[in-house]
């Protein structure tokens, strides 16, 4: 059970969609607006979870052609969160839209975000410390992926708000948006080479 949760930890704490974009959240409005949106993602992740654990997701991905539409369009949204980190200029902007995406933003981002699939599906069919019951297993699987990604988010979301009020140096700013974005394409390269 302790590697299980080592194992959340590390998958759930690296930058993705979701995390960074908590981050530009929180940075661009508030604390208010960011757990809102941190609730979205929070429904958003387990409504992932639940499509991985019914089998929902292997009969959906079943089909090649979806499968294919799918993928292309969570490598073509996560570039374009990593575009617009990138050339950001000097502005510290993690994302930029006119308003807060709300709850809803929150649960459509993770129902296309490969990051979110890929590590629930490696935490839900792995890992297994509780080979007597399935049912409890997944249980107390589900406890400790939210009593882990929860504090995370927020975290990110304090690491949001607190960056912005730091009014950082120009050059300090731009490099942080060019790290962040590269993060981005990480994950996206991440997505391809799982598809291929």
């Amino acid at each position: 059970m302790l590697t299980f949760a080592a194992a959340v930890f590390f998958l759930i704490v690296t930058p993705g969609p979701g995390v960074l974009s908590t981050a530009g959240v929180g940075a661009a409005f508030g604390g208010k607006a960011g757990a809102r949106y941190v609730l979205g993602l929070f429904i958003g992740t387990n409504l992932v979870c639940l499509a991985i654990v019914s089998g929902l997701t292997a009969v959906l991905l079943a089909d090649e052609r979806l499968r294919t539409v799918l993928f292309f369009a969570s490598v073509a949204y996560l570039a374009w969160i990593a575009f617009t980190i990138a050339f950001a200029g000097s502005r510290l902007a993690f994302i930029e839209r006119a308003r807060p995406p709300g709850i809803t933003g929150g649960i459509a981002l993770q129902a296309i975000n490969p990051k979110a699939y890929a590590v629930n599906t490696t935490l839900f069919t792995g890992f297994g410390f509780w080979p007597s019951s399935m049912a409890t297993e997944i249980g107390l699987k589900f406890l400790i992926v939210n009593a882990i990604w929860v504090p995370i988010h927020f975290a990110w979301l304090w690491m949001g708000i607190s960056l912005q009020r730091m009014n950082l140096p120009e050059k300090v700013q731009r490099r942080i948006n060019i790290a962040m974005a590269l993060s981005m394409m990480f994950v996206v390269l991440l997505a391809a080479s799982a598809q291929s």
